[in-house]
């Protein structure tokens, strides 16, 4: 073991071979490091390594085995170079002199980006997945093949686009390395063009299916029109197959674009873009078949498991040839997606972002909770989470428009005149503002992350709480007349109070119920589970029947009604539906912990 790899490597007669990425020159002289590696070997025994002074625990996680495959990020190298490797030939500019098989494999490399895209927002890293592109390492080579050309810039667009989401909203887990990019091409001159070269190649294809779907007595292929392929009856199938592809990358960079306006402006049209792509993803199914018809060959293995249509390998990639920049530590053992389970996963993505714009932005906080917990239900990818926490959470605003005050005054049952007090002034109150916009943010984190954060997010709502309320006691707490002004402060803490209080059983509940869905809790644990829902529960109830009551009463004066009605007054005494189902959950818990509790008497 050794806490950094070594990158002599010696030769069968002992002279130690030069690596193209690191040549010799004046300064640089060449060791065979043999003989100190197998002196190093005879004398540790198993368990031991190699270390300097100031090797610490870290370094010890992070350090190489070297010449083992799966901990050396030098060993399992194919090339050592991105020069290395287009010198011999892995990423050939045209991909082959046959028109026809140079379109079929462009669909192919087109195929394994979209499965190594969504590899990369499963968690992996972007260097061994997207970027094990060869063509998009050097995206200047591809500009003599506009098809390849057009499609690696959009890719690299979207790839940006879609890390510039995540990074601003903050929502990766903390061991995920999505947003880091090494130091990879991402930003290139012209980026904000891709869609412009992408057209002008659409548009051109488009022309060319026009051109074969008429009949030669019809119309006459026009003469600076060339076909794609050399084979005239192939010609509608790859036109088709290349359309959907393009057609999809185009509106799929559109739903990032629009679902990034400020305020929810872009919601209805990443919708319709949203709707296209889903259109173009069952057509780019649909051409499997003719793609594996194209050729009599007949690829090895099972389709399913395959990451290209056509079921052929790609030319222009290496998962290792980046290996060396995916972190200080061994390269991961990446396994891309299939090609079907990569555009099963953009379907997914798909109907989440539609989920999230099709949500009427409603201010009532209660009302967002509520549909966040569902939204987080259907289990979404970090993609969809990141645009939705950026949806909600603008500039320390409810979507970008709506003050947190405001927000909370709302939630609170307070009149609308108060909204705009000066008492949010208050640092508590600015603290409690921070409090609401930072639970918003960790309900769009994934359920474990999430569970984890609310349960020391507790304690922070508890500490606002008594800070509100010694707030409450300075303030007025030895006032016998007050102002309509101080009147008015009392009304605001009292209520806030009493929300605080309701929010902070709320969050406890959720921090419960997510111990189910993780599956956290054992057997033996689940009479004490239920029992401590069956608590909380009971004070939510009582809270939230306060809370509905002062509702109530701030609606009723706000009426200026004289008399109350028989109907207002039976309306009053019934139970609200909210805490008739609260009430529900306290019987289902209250039965299930009786139930446990008898048997383990048993």
């Amino acid at each position: 073991m050794a806490d950094k790899p070594v990158y002599e490597e010696a030769s069968i007669d002992g002279q130690p071979s030069k690596l193209a990425s690191i040549p010799a020159s004046d300064t640089t002289v060449w060791a065979d490091a043999s003989p100190l590696l197998q002196a190093a070997c005879a004398g540790l025994r198993d368990g031991e390594l190699i270390h300097g002074d100031n090797f610490n625990l870290f370094a010890a996680m992070s350090a190489l085995e070297i010449m083992d495959p799966k901990m050396d990020s030098g060993i399992v190298c194919t090339y050592y170079s991105i020069d290395e490797a287009i010198e011999n030939g892995a990423a050939p500019i045209p991909i082959s002199l046959d028109s026809t098989i140079d379109v079929c494999r462009t669909i192919d490399i087109m195929d394994h980006l979209l499965a190594c895209e969504a590899a990369w927002h499963k968690g992996h890293s972007l260097a061994q997945t997207v970027f094990s592109c060869i063509y998009l390492l050097r995206l200047d080579r591809t500009a003599p093949h506009a098809l390849l050309h057009s499609y690696c810039r959009i890719i690299r667009a979207t790839c940006k686009a879609v890390v510039s989401v995540v990074s601003d909203a903050r929502t990766h887990e903390e061991e995920d390395l999505f947003t880091m990019t090494y130091g990879l091409p991402l930003n290139g001159d012209g980026d904000d063009k891709c869609l412009s070269i992408l057209n002008a190649v659409e548009e051109t294809i488009s022309r060319q299916l026009r051109a074969c779907k008429a009949t030669s007595s019809k119309r006459r292929l026009p003469e600076d029109l060339e076909p794609l392929q050399s084979n005239p009856n192939l010609e509608e199938g790859f036109c088709k197959a290349l359309l959907c592809r393009l057609r999809f990358r185009k509106h799929f960079f559109h739903v990032l674009s629009c679902m990034k306006r400020p305020q929810g402006r872009g919601l209805e049209s990443a919708r319709k873009h949203i709707a296209s792509c889903l259109t173009e993803l069952e057509s780019i199914l649909k051409s499997a078949d003719f793609l594996r018809s194209c050729f009599d060959e007949s690829c090895e293995g099972d389709i399913d498991d395959k990451t290209t249509a056509s079921g052929f390998e790609p030319i222009g990639f290496d998962a290792m040839l980046n290996s060396r920049l995916s972190a200080p530590t061994p390269p991961r053992a990446i396994k891309i997606l299939s090609w079907k389970k990569g555009v099963e996963y953009f379907v997914k993505l798909l109907h989440d972002l539609d989920v999230i714009c099709s949500y009427s932005l409603d201010p009532h906080l209660e009302s967002l909770l509520r549909f966040v917990v569902q939204f987080q239900k259907s289990q979404p990818d970090l993609v969809a989470r990141s645009h939705l926490q950026l949806l909600l959470v603008q500039d320390g605003k409810l979507y970008g428009r709506d003050p947190f005050f405001a927000v909370i005054n709302k939630a609170a049952a307070l009149p609308e005149a108060t909204k705009n007090h000066d008492i949010q002034k208050n640092e508590s109150f600015l603290q409690l503002g921070m409090l609401v916009m930072n639970l918003l943010k960790i309900l769009c984190t994934n359920a474990a992350w999430q569970r984890r954060k609310l349960g020391k997010f507790l304690q922070d709502w508890r500490v606002i709480y008594v800070q509100l309320e010694l707030a409450f006691r300075n303030e007025y707490g030895e006032v016998s007349s007050s102002s309509n002004d101080e009147n008015t402060c009392m009304k605001i803490f009292q209520h806030i109070l009493l929300w605080v209080e309701e929010q902070t059983f709320w969050i406890a509940f959720r921090f419960l119920i997510l111990g189910f869905e993780l599956e956290l809790y054992s057997t033996g644990e689940y009479c004490m589970v239920y029992w401590y829902l069956y608590a909380v529960l009971i004070k939510l109830a009582e809270k939230t029947h306060l809370m509905m009551a002062v509702s109530h009463d701030t609606a009723k004066r706000k009426g200026k009604k004289k008399k109350d009605s028989p109907k207002d007054l039976a309306r009053e005494s019934r139970i609200p539906p909210a805490v008739l189902f609260l009430q529900c959950y306290i019987c289902l818990a209250e039965g299930l912990t009786m139930y446990l509790s008898r048997c383990l008497l048993l």
